[in-house]
């Protein structure tokens, strides 16, 4: 039940989100098929078959969110988006939607606050990333990236 009012907030709030905060971010206009042409290996083609294994469809201008989860290996519960939430903010983004997902996991799973804090002291032992233009960057190995930003 907790998971379905999560889930239920965040789809409340991505609209006006989108509207008030993404206002100048550009879509990438790529499709799942563009980057599944990448090389096997690479950033794009990972985040390819990330969004076919979980028949995500690609939510424009908010691409890096789904690099978020291929970057840092996180899974697609609502658990799981807390603890990359908390990755996030100890890598140094700070945004509505980060304190807002920060605020209602504390709230809902406080029994998960020491998962939630090594999440965040891993986001903090990471050189920052959370910034890049990852469309530039989805043609690179992932795991040459992930070492290259200390991502674990």
């Amino acid at each position: 039940m907790k998971d379905y009012i999560i889930e239920t907030l965040y789809k409340i709030i991505k609209i006006p989100y989108e509207y008030i905060f993404k206002t100048k971010a550009t879509s990438w206009n790529l499709t799942i098929t563009d980057y599944m042409n990448h090389k096997e290996e690479t950033l794009g083609n990972k985040l390819g078959s990330f969004l076919n294994t979980h028949n995500y469809s690609i939510q424009e201008k908010l691409e890096e969110h789904d690099v978020f989860h291929v970057l840092t290996n996180t899974g697609i519960t609502v658990v799981n988006e807390i603890e990359m939430q908390f990755y996030l903010l100890g890598n140094g983004k700070r945004s509505p939607f980060v304190f807002l997902v920060i605020a209602t996991g504390i709230f809902f799973y406080p029994t998960n606050y020491k998962k939630f804090y090594k999440s965040y002291q891993k986001g903090k032992k990471a050189h920052q990333f959370y910034h890049l233009d990852f469309s530039k960057i989805l043609h690179i190995p992932l795991t040459e990236i992930q070492y290259i930003f200390n991502i674990k």
